[in-house]
C-alpha cells in the first residue's frame, strides 16, 4: 500500500488537492489547472489512483468528476500528511521559530476535513509561548484562502495542564474530539502535558 502513495510529483499534487479540500469533487481539466501539470499525466495518475482504491469517479452531465475515497485504509494518515504540508499546517511548521516556543499544535478533525465548526468548538489548539501577532498573520492568510473564520485557542503549557487537571469542560471537548496533530503527537496531548 505504501507504494501507492508517492510514485510521482503529479500524484503528490493530486493528493494535496484532494485532501486539502476533502469534500470537493474535481473534473479533470480543473485538476490540470490547479496542479499545473499536463492533462495526460493527470489522467494517468487518476487512473492509477482509482485502481489503487484511492480515488473514485462519477459522471455528471458530460463531465467526469474525481474525489478521494474516504474508505481508503490510509485516508487518516494521508489527511494528516497533507495538513502538515499545505495551508496553515505548512505555514505553522515553516514559521515555528518565529511563532515562539511551540509544544503542540492540533487541528480539529472537522477543520482538517473542512467541515463547519460545531458550536463552541475550536479549529486549532496551540500550546506553548506564542507570538500572537505572528500567529494572527498566518491565521488571517488562511482564513482568506478558505473564505471562512478559523476559531483558535492558545494556551501556555501551565494553563493547559491546569485546565486538564481540573477537567475543564472546554478543554475536555477538544481532547475528546477527533484531531490531526501538526506538531507534537497524541501522547503529548493526552498524557505528558497532563502530568504537570
Amino acid at each position: 500500500m505504501l507504494k501507492d502513495l508517492m510514485v510521482s510529483k503529479v500524484r503528490v499534487k493530486l493528493l494535496q488537492t484532494f485532501l486539502y479540500q476533502p469534500d470537493e469533487i474535481f473534473y479533470v481539466r480543473q485538476l490540470v489547472r490547479k496542479i499545473n501539470e499536463e492533462i495526460n499525466a493527470v489522467r494517468r495518475e487518476l487512473a492509477r489512483m482509482e485502481k489503487a482504491g484511492m480515488a473514485k469517479k462519477e459522471s455528471r452531465g458530460n463531465r467526469l468528476y474525481y474525489f478521494f475515497n474516504r474508505e481508503y485504509p490510509l485516508y487518516e494518515e494521508l489527511l494528516t500528511m497533507v495538513n502538515k504540508t499545505t495551508g496553515l499546517g505548512k505555514e505553522i511548521i515553516k514559521n515555528k521559530s518565529k511563532l515562539g516556543r511551540i509544544k503542540l499544535v492540533m487541528f480539529s478533525g472537522r477543520f482538517a476535513r473542512r467541515l463547519p465548526i460545531e458550536e463552541g468548538g475550536v479549529d486549532l489548539l496551540i500550546v506553548g509561548e506564542i507570538d500572537m501577532q505572528a500567529l494572527v498573520k498566518l491565521v488571517r492568510a488562511e482564513e482568506a484562502k478558505l473564505n471562512r473564520e478559523i476559531n483558535y485557542t492558545v494556551m501556555t503549557k501551565d494553563e493547559f495542564n491546569f485546565r486538564k487537571k481540573r477537567r475543564d469542560p472546554f478543554l475536555q471537548s477538544i481532547l475528546l474530539g477527533s484531531r490531526v496533530m501538526i506538531i507534537g503527537d497524541q501522547e503529548d496531548l493526552v498524557a505528558k502535558y497532563g502530568e504537570g
